[in-house]
């Protein structure tokens, strides 16, 4: 018969097998406004754009795609104007022979924008050439933030095709922002927070070192109009390791004081060696949850999000790892949840294929714990199921931080860890690691893991 103790073991191993959260990349470099309607045509806009201007030149690309034929429209005439913080930083008409509007774009400090190319004469439109294309130069994405696109159709089909009142369509592109917030830590300590934002500008950041809690600001437009095209609002808030008082196992977060999901918030303690990355991420339907719970008390509503993220001792299973390929993903939990020196430890864990999730059969593995930079436990086994555990005891020397590794997984060579933070005197403290790819990810959770 079986115990308690394994039927616990098992049925975690079970949880763990069935499908967890997926995790994607998202390009914030793109934004499509769908059924544009013109004379009876729908059409499909696509801007794209880099999320970092760090070369002496980029390309912001311009694209109108007829839905039903998916071809590129012909000699379309674009109205154009580009705001940024509610200021216009230019308005002109553009031609896309082909559909397709690439522009050349030179940030440079000179107080004037400057466009380059030639014009028609019915609109004064500006259009290039395949080896000659449009190029703007002037102060242009010098600032990160958020970038709004205003875009009429005036003509399609033939050039000379004048279409009034086309009607006015929006997309919303994010420049990548980083800024460094000094604060004292609850000994007057000074201390260095990063703000990544992959949305908007951040503001007004503040350390608590009483609450131990962070709050920052962000400017958004709560209306329907804006809110229809926002796929998501990502902020990693940097700070470092040794930051000791704001390094809980796990963090709390609310956004104008309401609390978010849980999967709203995760923790990075892999991506830098020396940092811990806090991430907030809301997607669509956490940001309709935010509004219709606003409503309720607030009329209007702000014009902004005020973000708190708060310590909590709360550790939430299963851990995620990937492989630095991102192939494979690692869930990891434990039994006990204090591990203690002398008390026998289950780690309960799943293979998954990094990009489907799902578990992985008969995958090797080599199973290792190292503390001080020494190997004190290694195993190697056979995930028959993808899901298996390894049991280990920690003796009462073994204390202190703990790296729990995975090498050579599916005899690839491919490796990721986890970080445990075993302490006798007050139980254990779990940093839990995500690993993440720093180039443009974010975190999609499917609404049936929604769980406050």
């Amino acid at each position: 018969m079986m115990s308690l103790k394994n039927f616990g073991i098992f049925a975690m191993i079970a949880c763990l097998l069935f499908p967890a959260s997926n995790v994607y990349g998202h390009g914030f470099g793109v934004d499509t406004i769908s059924s544009v309607d013109i004379q009876g045509k729908k059409l499909s806009i696509m801007v794209e754009m880099p999320m970092y201007f760090e070369n002496q030149q980029d390309q912001i690309t311009i694209t109108a795609i007829e839905d039903e034929s998916k071809e590129n429209a012909k000699n379309v005439t674009f109205l154009i104007g580009l705001f940024h913080k509610d200021e216009m930083i230019f308005r002109n008409y553009f031609f896309a022979e082909n559909g397709i509007l690439p522009i050349i774009v030179t940030p440079t400090e000179d107080p004037e924008i400057t466009i380059h190319g030639k014009q028609d004469s019915l609109l004064g439109a500006w259009h290039g050439t395949e080896t000659n294309p449009i190029e703007i130069s002037g102060p242009l994405f010098n600032t990160g933030g958020l970038y709004n696109f205003e875009i009429e159709v005036r003509t399609i089909d033939e050039p000379t095709n004048i279409i009034e009142n086309s009607g006015i369509y929006n997309a919303d592109l994010s420049l990548i922002e980083t800024i460094s917030f000094i604060e004292q830590d609850s000994e007057n300590n000074d201390v260095e927070f990063r703000s990544k934002s992959y949305f908007d500008t951040v503001t007004n950041f503040v350390y608590d070192p009483n609450a131990k809690e962070i709050r920052f600001e962000m400017p958004f437009d709560w209306s329907e109009k804006q809110m229809s095209h926002v796929n998501v609002v990502h902020v990693e808030t940097h700070f470092p390791k040794d930051f000791v008082e704001f390094l809980p196992p796990s963090y709390s977060a609310f956004a104008n004081g309401i609390e978010l999901f849980k999967s709203s918030i995760s923790v990075d303690d892999y991506t830098e060696d020396d940092e811990r990355i806090v991430h907030l991420v809301l997607l669509q339907d956490h940001l309709r949850f935010l509004k219709n719970e606003m409503k309720k008390s607030s009329d209007p509503l702000p014009d902004n999000m005020v973000f708190r993220i708060s310590t909590s001792e709360d550790i939430a299973f299963p851990l995620e790892a990937y492989t630095k390929s991102e192939d494979f993903k690692i869930n990891l939990s434990w039994d006990p949840l204090i591990v203690e020196p002398e008390v026998p430890t289950n780690f309960i864990f799943t293979i998954r294929d990094g990009r489907t999730n799902d578990p992985l059969r008969s995958s090797d593995y080599t199973f290792l714990i190292i503390q001080n930079g020494k190997e004190i436990h290694r195993v190697s086994g056979i995930a028959q199921v993808g899901g298996e555990f390894e049991k280990f005891t920690f003796s009462e020397e073994q204390t202190g931080p703990t790296i729990i590794k995975f090498e050579n997984i599916r005899n690839t060579g491919q490796e990721t860890e986890f970080a445990l933070v075993v302490v006798p005197e007050f139980g254990s403290v779990a940093l839990l690691v995500l690993v993440i790819s720093i180039t443009s990810i974010i975190f999609v959770t499917r609404k049936s893991s929604l769980n406050i």
